[in-house]
C-alpha cells in the first residue's frame, strides 16, 4: 500500500512539475506576442493581432510589415509606405489611408469599412474578399491587382484606375468601376 502511495505521489508531482513548465512557457509566449506590439514603427515591423486604433503614421515606411489580424480603425496612415506588407484580416474600419502606398500588400480579408483610401495606390495587392463598405477610394490605383469576391458595396471609386490599368472610373462610380 506505501508504494502505490509514494506512485501517486510522484506522480502529482510530476504533473505539477510539468503544469508548472507548460505555463511558463505559456506566459512568455503571451508576453512575446505582446512585446512585439510595442515595436517602434518601421519597416518590417511585426505587429501581428495588435491594436493600433487612432494611432498616427503619416508618412512614415512599414514596408514589409507583419500586420496580419491587427486594428487600425480610426487611425491616420496618410502617405504611408505599405508596401508588399502582410495585412490579411486587418482591419481599417475608419481610417485615413490618402495616398498610402499598399503596392503588392496582401489584404486578403481586410476591412476598409468607411475608411478613407483617397488616391491610394494597390497596385499588384491582392484584396480578395477584402470589404471596402462605404469607403472612399477616389482617384485610387488598382492596376494588376486580384479582387476576387471583393465587396465594394457603396463604395466610391470615381476617378480608379482599374485593375486593368487603363480603364478610369467615371465620376459617380459607387460599388463599382463604370
Amino acid at each position: 500500500m506505501q508504494e502505490e502511495e509514494k506512485k501517486g505521489q510522484i506522480l502529482t508531482k510530476r504533473t505539477l512539475w510539468v503544469m508548472a513548465v507548460l505555463c511558463t512557457l505559456g506566459v512568455l509566449a503571451y508576453n512575446t506576442v505582446l512585446a512585439s506590439c510595442y515595436e517602434a514603427p518601421a519597416e518590417g515591423v511585426q505587429w501581428r493581432r495588435c491594436y493600433m486604433d487612432g494611432e498616427d503614421f503619416s508618412g512614415l515606411s512599414l514596408e514589409k510589415a507583419e500586420l496580419r489580424e491587427s486594428s487600425f480603425t480610426r487611425a491616420t496612415l496618410h502617405q504611408t509606405n505599405l508596401r508588399h506588407t502582410d495585412a490579411r484580416r486587418a482591419k481599417f474600419i475608419r481610417t485615413i489611408l490618402t495616398e498610402a502606398q499598399f503596392t503588392n500588400a496582401n489584404l486578403r480579408e481586410a476591412d476598409f469599412t468607411k475608411a478613407n483610401a483617397d488616391g491610394a495606390d494597390f497596385s499588384g495587392a491582392i484584396l480578395d474578399r477584402a470589404r471596402f463598405f462605404e469607403a472612399s477610394l477616389r482617384g485610387a490605383n488598382f492596376t494588376g491587382a486580384s479582387m476576387h469576391a471583393t465587396d465594394l458595396l457603396k463604395a466610391d471609386v470615381s476617378g480608379a484606375t482599374w485593375i486593368d490599368g487603363t480603364t478610369i472610373c467615371k465620376e459617380g462610380s459607387l460599388g463599382q468601376c463604370r
